[in-house]
């Protein structure tokens, strides 16, 4: 049976409904791919097998995932009854109540949650090496970092634990693990899933629900499973023409399309491998049919936007770890957390309500300034994923709060700004390194424009079909 964890989820679906496999055979092989190989790896930090098998007859059969097996990030996506911990000590032994909505979604479409993984403590940086539970390791080199802050999703899926698991992103913690962990990561338009219900937005709005997957449909399918505004929500996303998995081998037709290697801040140092990644990207969509230049919006390289950026996301941990202190029943102290956090929610108190709203409005502007390339003609920019080539563990130094500030601004500094714009973009797995790690590259549309992005995607995927060297 171990086969059938190579199919992706909707081959897993579909062979569930011809009766090629029953929900029970695909679960138990995924139980047993976890058991064997994530001792390896430490992707998932809290099994749940036998209430996941317990649950199988529950399922209703016209479920359209029933019996496909899942792990949920353990940031975000709360499950009713199960511990969350967010990468963290100071939640050790809470226990959700509800599920969020679009966890619940998910489970309603028959997916079975097998556990929850790792992440880094509150999901502040791109490597998932947290204090509690310890460090995710890359299954093409276990010597390297699956990215963060979905790095244990990544991890799991990369190595055919699971076809699908949840992921977040609120600076690039879908489409950085992606690239490191060579699969598909599309973080999509601000409001296109609810986050609730205990919040209504993640990072003032830069934080999105998404998933890593190994196929463009299967993202597609499971982004249009979650997708949906609930009452009560801040704000909703445009709508989309038709469902996304129908966008799937629709043509995109051609396409203008800018592409940037270097970043025109200036600061961020120039990768080679990244450079190759794009460059061939560039050509592959050349040669598919679309009109490939060079360039990006001006504002990428605006100078200012680092400094915005961390005081959102300063402002922001520092209100969560308030809730935290709530949620638990006593205040979070500082030394409860890692260097780096305590040092951002120092900042965020630091603040005032003032200096967020006025840093608010910068965003705003720069968000329009942004959209303005888009209006200007192009439907597309190629980029990359990640803003440093593939890194040891270790390299985000815990303790040297100086350095990882640092070498964090430069691995987001193509993933971040997006964030902020609440624009959709997708990472693919298109390039690896002389030694065989995966690079992946970005591809970024207009607010809204998913469905450009799944077109485009999946005729990528159709004319270079990805390799998943590292499922076991």
């Amino acid at each position: 049976m171990d086969d059938v964890l190579r199919w992706d989820a909707t081959e897993q679906a579909e062979a569930v409904r011809d009766g090629r496999v029953s929900p029970r055979e695909l679960v138990e092989a995924a139980i047993a791919k976890i058991e064997a190989h994530d001792g390896d790896l430490n992707a998932v930090i809290c099994q749940r097998f036998e209430r996941a098998l317990a649950e199988l007859d529950a399922i209703p059969a016209d479920a359209p995932f029933r019996g496909v097996p899942i792990l949920l990030k353990d940031l975000g996506w709360p499950q009713a009854g199960e511990p969350y911990g967010g990468g963290s000590r100071t939640l050790d032994g809470v226990v959700v109540t509800q599920d969020g909505y679009a966890t619940a979604r998910l489970r309603a479409a028959g997916f079975v949650v097998l556990g929850r993984t790792n992440t880094p403590e509150f999901g502040s940086t791109i490597t998932t090496e947290p204090v509690a539970f310890g460090p995710t390791r890359n299954p093409y080199d276990p010597g390297y970092s699956a990215g963060g802050s979905s790095g244990g999703s990544a991890a799991a899926v990369a190595a055919g634990m699971v076809a699908l698991a949840t992921a977040s992103d609120g600076g690039g913690s879908i489409r950085i693990p992606a690239s490191l962990c060579g699969l598909v990561g599309l973080k999509p338009t601000r409001g296109r899933s609810s986050v609730g219900p205990s919040v209504g937005e993640g990072w003032s709005g830069f934080s999105c629900q998404g998933f890593v997957s190994r196929s463009v449909r299967d993202t597609a399918a499971a982004l249009d499973l979650v997708s949906g505004y609930v009452q009560g929500d801040p704000y909703d996303a445009p709508g989309l023409p038709r469902p996304l998995a129908e966008e799937v081998g629709a043509e995109p037709g051609r396409l203008h399309v800018g592409f940037v290697s270097t970043h025109p801040r200036g600061d961020v140092p120039a990768a080679p491998e990244l450079t190759e990644a794009v460059d061939a990207a560039a050509a592959l969509l050349a040669a598919l049919g679309h009109d490939v230049v060079p360039g990006c919006p001006e504002a990428l390289g605006d100078p200012g936007f680092p400094a915005r950026f961390g005081a959102i996301v300063s402002d922001n941990l520092a209100a969560e770890i308030e809730m935290v202190g709530a949620w638990r029943g006593k205040p979070v102290e500082l030394d409860e957390l890692e260097p780096r956090n305590a040092a951002m929610v120092r900042a965020g108190r630091g603040h005032s309500a003032t200096d967020h709203i006025l840093t608010m409005h910068w965003i705003d502007d720069f968000r329009r300034r942004m959209a303005a390339w888009w209006r200007s003609g192009y439907d597309l920019l190629l980029m990359p994923s990640l803003g440093v080539e593939p890194f040891p563990l270790g390299w985000i130094p815990p303790d040297d709060v100086s350095t990882a500030f640092g070498r964090t601004a430069h691995a987001v500094a193509f993933t971040a700004p997006v964030n902020a714009t609440g624009q959709p973009s997708i990472s693919l797995p298109l390039h690896r390194t002389a030694s065989g790690l995966p690079v992946g590259v970005q591809l970024v549309a207009a607010a809204g424009r998913e469905d450009l992005l799944v077109r485009v995607a999946a005729q990528i995927e159709a004319a270079r079909p990805f390799e998943h060297a590292a499922v076991r």
